[in-house]
């Protein structure tokens, strides 16, 4: 009956239940001679969920996302293909303004925010910069260039969170992803604190009236494969960086400056949850050091994280609990 309960309720994937929990299951079934009461249901699906999260060693995140900046940034959210989908996909934050966003086991995607929004009279929304396209608050798709953004894919290779900020498809305002209770040895902050818009070559730059409000990139700008990584220029030996992608790399030096720069850019992280700032407060100092980022080609071992002992632990607890009150 355990595993009817289970199946039913779709607390677990049924390939799950049926080749890697039963025995563990039905084990503890066994041992405790539950009566097929209610309080029955509700200690399986305890232990479901701990055996669960025992074997899968995955941690569900959570995204803070705060606004810093002196003006409404209007964030954009897209899932990758094949990934649970998280909601709402766009909304306002005024100034001084923080949301938080529960976050699937094993998502991939991508955060921006999109600047000087507006409706019209008929309703349809649209943003200067940052547009998803949509004609509403919530997008449907991702950012039209030039934006920048934050890419994540969560517990991916060796169980590690990968994460970065990208400027490969322009700039349209500062952005920081900040780690917060994760392990590992490129768990650190990244991405660009600097405001680019007044200092983007003219070539480049996006203006409302006479003011810059983003900075394209040079392969938007110009479609040359140099720019683009594209044709003849597709690997990491023959697309180098340009003037322009330094021009990025400078400013923002966590920050993917263009398609091959891995090596400084990419930040893996294991059981942690992140906070996405725009308009961050720029480091006191002046020359900062730039951490090594990871070798995306690499694998390594995930660590064990103190918010997953935590939520053993405290599974455990309330298993015995919920075993008192049976007997």
């Amino acid at each position: 009956m355990l595993s009817y309960y289970i199946y039913k309720h779709h607390l677990i994937p049924n390939q799950i239940l049926h080749q890697e929990l039963p025995n563990l299951v039905f084990s503890y079934s066994s041992l405790f001679f539950l009566p097929r009461s209610m309080a029955t249901l509700q200690l399986s699906i305890t232990l479901a969920m701990f055996f669960l999260q025992l074997l899968s060693g995955a941690h569900s995140s959570t995204f803070s996302i705060v606004n810093k900046c002196s003006y409404t940034v209007w964030p954009g959210v897209l899932s990758g293909a094949g990934t649970p989908q998280i909601s709402p996909t766009g909304f306002a934050l005024q100034p001084g303004q923080s949301t938080s966003i529960p976050v699937p086991t094993s998502w991939s995607g991508r955060i921006w925010g999109r600047t000087l929004c507006t409706e019209d009279s008929s309703g349809k929304f649209s943003c200067l910069t940052g547009d998803c396209g949509s004609s509403t608050l919530e997008c449907s798709g991702g950012a039209i260039p030039p934006a920048t953004l934050a890419e994540f894919t969560l517990n991916g290779a060796g169980g590690m969170d990968f994460f970065d900020v990208s400027l490969v498809d322009g700039y349209n305002l500062p952005m920081m992803i900040s780690p917060q209770g994760g392990t590992g040895a490129n768990c650190t902050s990244a991405g660009c604190a600097a405001d680019l818009n007044g200092d983007c070559p003219m070539e480049l730059k996006v203006v409302d009236g006479s003011e810059g409000v983003a900075c394209k990139s040079a392969c938007d700008v110009f479609g040359d494969p140099q720019y683009c990584c594209s044709g003849a220029y597709a690997t990491p030996n023959t697309c180098k960086p340009s003037t322009y992608s330094q021009f990025f790399k400078t400013a923002c030096p966590t920050a993917y400056s263009y398609a091959y720069d891995d090596g400084t850019s990419t930040f893996t992280c294991a059981g942690a949850d992140y906070v996405i700032t725009f308009c961050p407060s720029p480091s006191t100092s002046v020359k900062s050091s730039n951490p090594m980022a990871v070798d995306i080609s690499s694998t390594g071992s995930q660590p064990t994280s103190s918010a997953f002992i935590g939520g053993a632990i405290t599974t455990t607890l309330a298993v015995f609990w919920q075993l008192r009150h049976l007997f």
